[in-house]
């Protein structure tokens, strides 16, 4: 008596539906939960048929299931795990994954279903699907217009060198572009940046393939344009002439190790960045901000031009007389016709195709090198890859 008491309360206080039918398909009894679904009071439903929950076509394969059932005697258990629809009093429908199991009780067979209502987790995955939607719409109208500007701005400095008057108009453009990139870019960057991760978190459950891939295409079109801004922002402050090394003391190796973590989570498929130091010392003194703005500017280079499985050799070195810092690719490299070009502004080699670039990262490099009373030195050979040096006296 009191198992079968503690089984009703369970039963009553379930989340989930839990209803019973004898082999007429006939309703014996229903939970709470499940009258709650179907928007029916206990009466109104027990002693009817099963299919009154149903809507077409389950209805009718219910009733033929039933009538098979009844002519042939054979036994089975319908699909557990099933997902189907319910047929709500008010007419509406709704979905719920479905487990019938057929009972042998006392001297007859009854079937226990297990309702499980999927409609919260129906609307989530179309909010995420929509609000991915948006994100990835937004990028690509943000893409076009950040793509616009560069043009004209490519196109403003070829006509520079005609006359003076034409200079000053282009650095005047410059400035109200950076300025316009400063505030219409980067808050909106930002944001975007920062929804695609909480989706690619609240989406984790679902497992999703096609909202993990389009939070991935949002999250790389966010870090190529943040790219660029960060390329124009520095270029502009240049020339400017408002970039003032603050040299300082610090250890290059936890430096390097920190840059080489963070270019490692943008790395390709198996692109690994290997990182060594040279020397007993790792005090270097130098301006740590533009010292890993050339780290990162020749770095995200050796990972745009090349492939997947491939390594990245980034080494420091302190000798008696200069500091060193090396990184080595086995990428596309740059045609020697070419080499001659490589520092001037937005240059970019007739090989890198659809690789995302604006040219403005190695003369970027050499400026800030240039400031910190270093130099750069490279080689290249096609297909074989690329190594810079970077090299400050001590």
């Amino acid at each position: 008596m009191e198992k079968g008491k503690l089984l009703k309360a369970i039963i009553d206080n379930a989340i989930d539906g839990i209803l019973t039918i004898d082999t007429r398909g006939v309703i014996e009894s229903i939970n709470p939960a499940a009258l709650k679904l179907f928007g029916y009071d206990e009466e109104e439903v027990i002693g009817r048929n099963i299919s009154v929950l149903m809507p077409e076509p389950d209805k009718s394969a219910h009733d033929g299931y039933l009538h098979r059932y009844q002519h042939t005697g054979e036994k089975r258990i319908i699909g557990i795990g099933r997902e189907v629809r319910g047929l709500r009093k008010n007419g509406s429908t709704f979905p719920f994954r479905l487990a019938v199991s057929e009972v042998q009780y006392l001297d007859r067979i009854i079937y226990t279903g297990f309702i499980h209502d999927l409609s919260k987790e129906k609307e989530a995955e179309e909010r995420l699907r929509e609000y991915a939607a948006e994100l990835e719409e937004l990028v690509e109208e943000r893409t076009r217009s950040l793509k616009k500007t560069v043009v004209a701005l490519k196109e403003a400095k070829e006509e520079v060198s005609l006359s003076l008057v034409k200079e000053k108009e282009l650095n005047q453009m410059k400035s109200r572009f950076v300025s316009m990139a400063s505030h219409e870019f980067r808050t909106p960057l930002s944001s975007v940046q920062l929804s695609a991760s909480l989706i690619e978190k609240y989406a984790q459950p679902f497992q999703n393939p096609n909202i993990t891939k389009h939070v991935g295409k949002i999250k790389n079109a966010v870090g190529n344009l943040t790219t660029i801004l960060n390329d124009f922002l520095s270029l502009e402050r240049l020339e400017a002439g408002n970039v003032e090394p603050t040299f300082g003391n610090f250890d290059v190796v936890t430096f390097s190790e920190e840059v080489t973590e963070e270019m490692q989570m943008i790395a390709k498929q198996d692109q690994n960045i290997i990182y060594q130091h040279t020397g007993i010392q790792s005090i270097v003194k130098l301006d740590q901000n533009l010292l890993r703005n050339c780290m990162i500017n020749l770095i995200s280079n050796a990972i745009k031009y090349s492939g997947e499985n491939t390594f990245i050799e980034f080494n420091t070195e302190i000798t008696d007389s200069q500091y060193l810092i090396t990184v080595k690719d086995n990428g596309i490299g740059i045609p020697e016709t070419e080499q001659v070009y490589l520092f001037e502004p937005f240059f970019r080699a007739n090989n890198t195709g659809n690789i995302p670039g604006t040219g403005l990262g190695l003369n970027i490099v050499l400026r800030y090198a240039t400031l910190m009373n270093g130099k750069v030195h490279f080689e290249s050979t096609i297909n074989k890859g690329t190594t810079f040096i970077l090299s400050f006296q001590i």
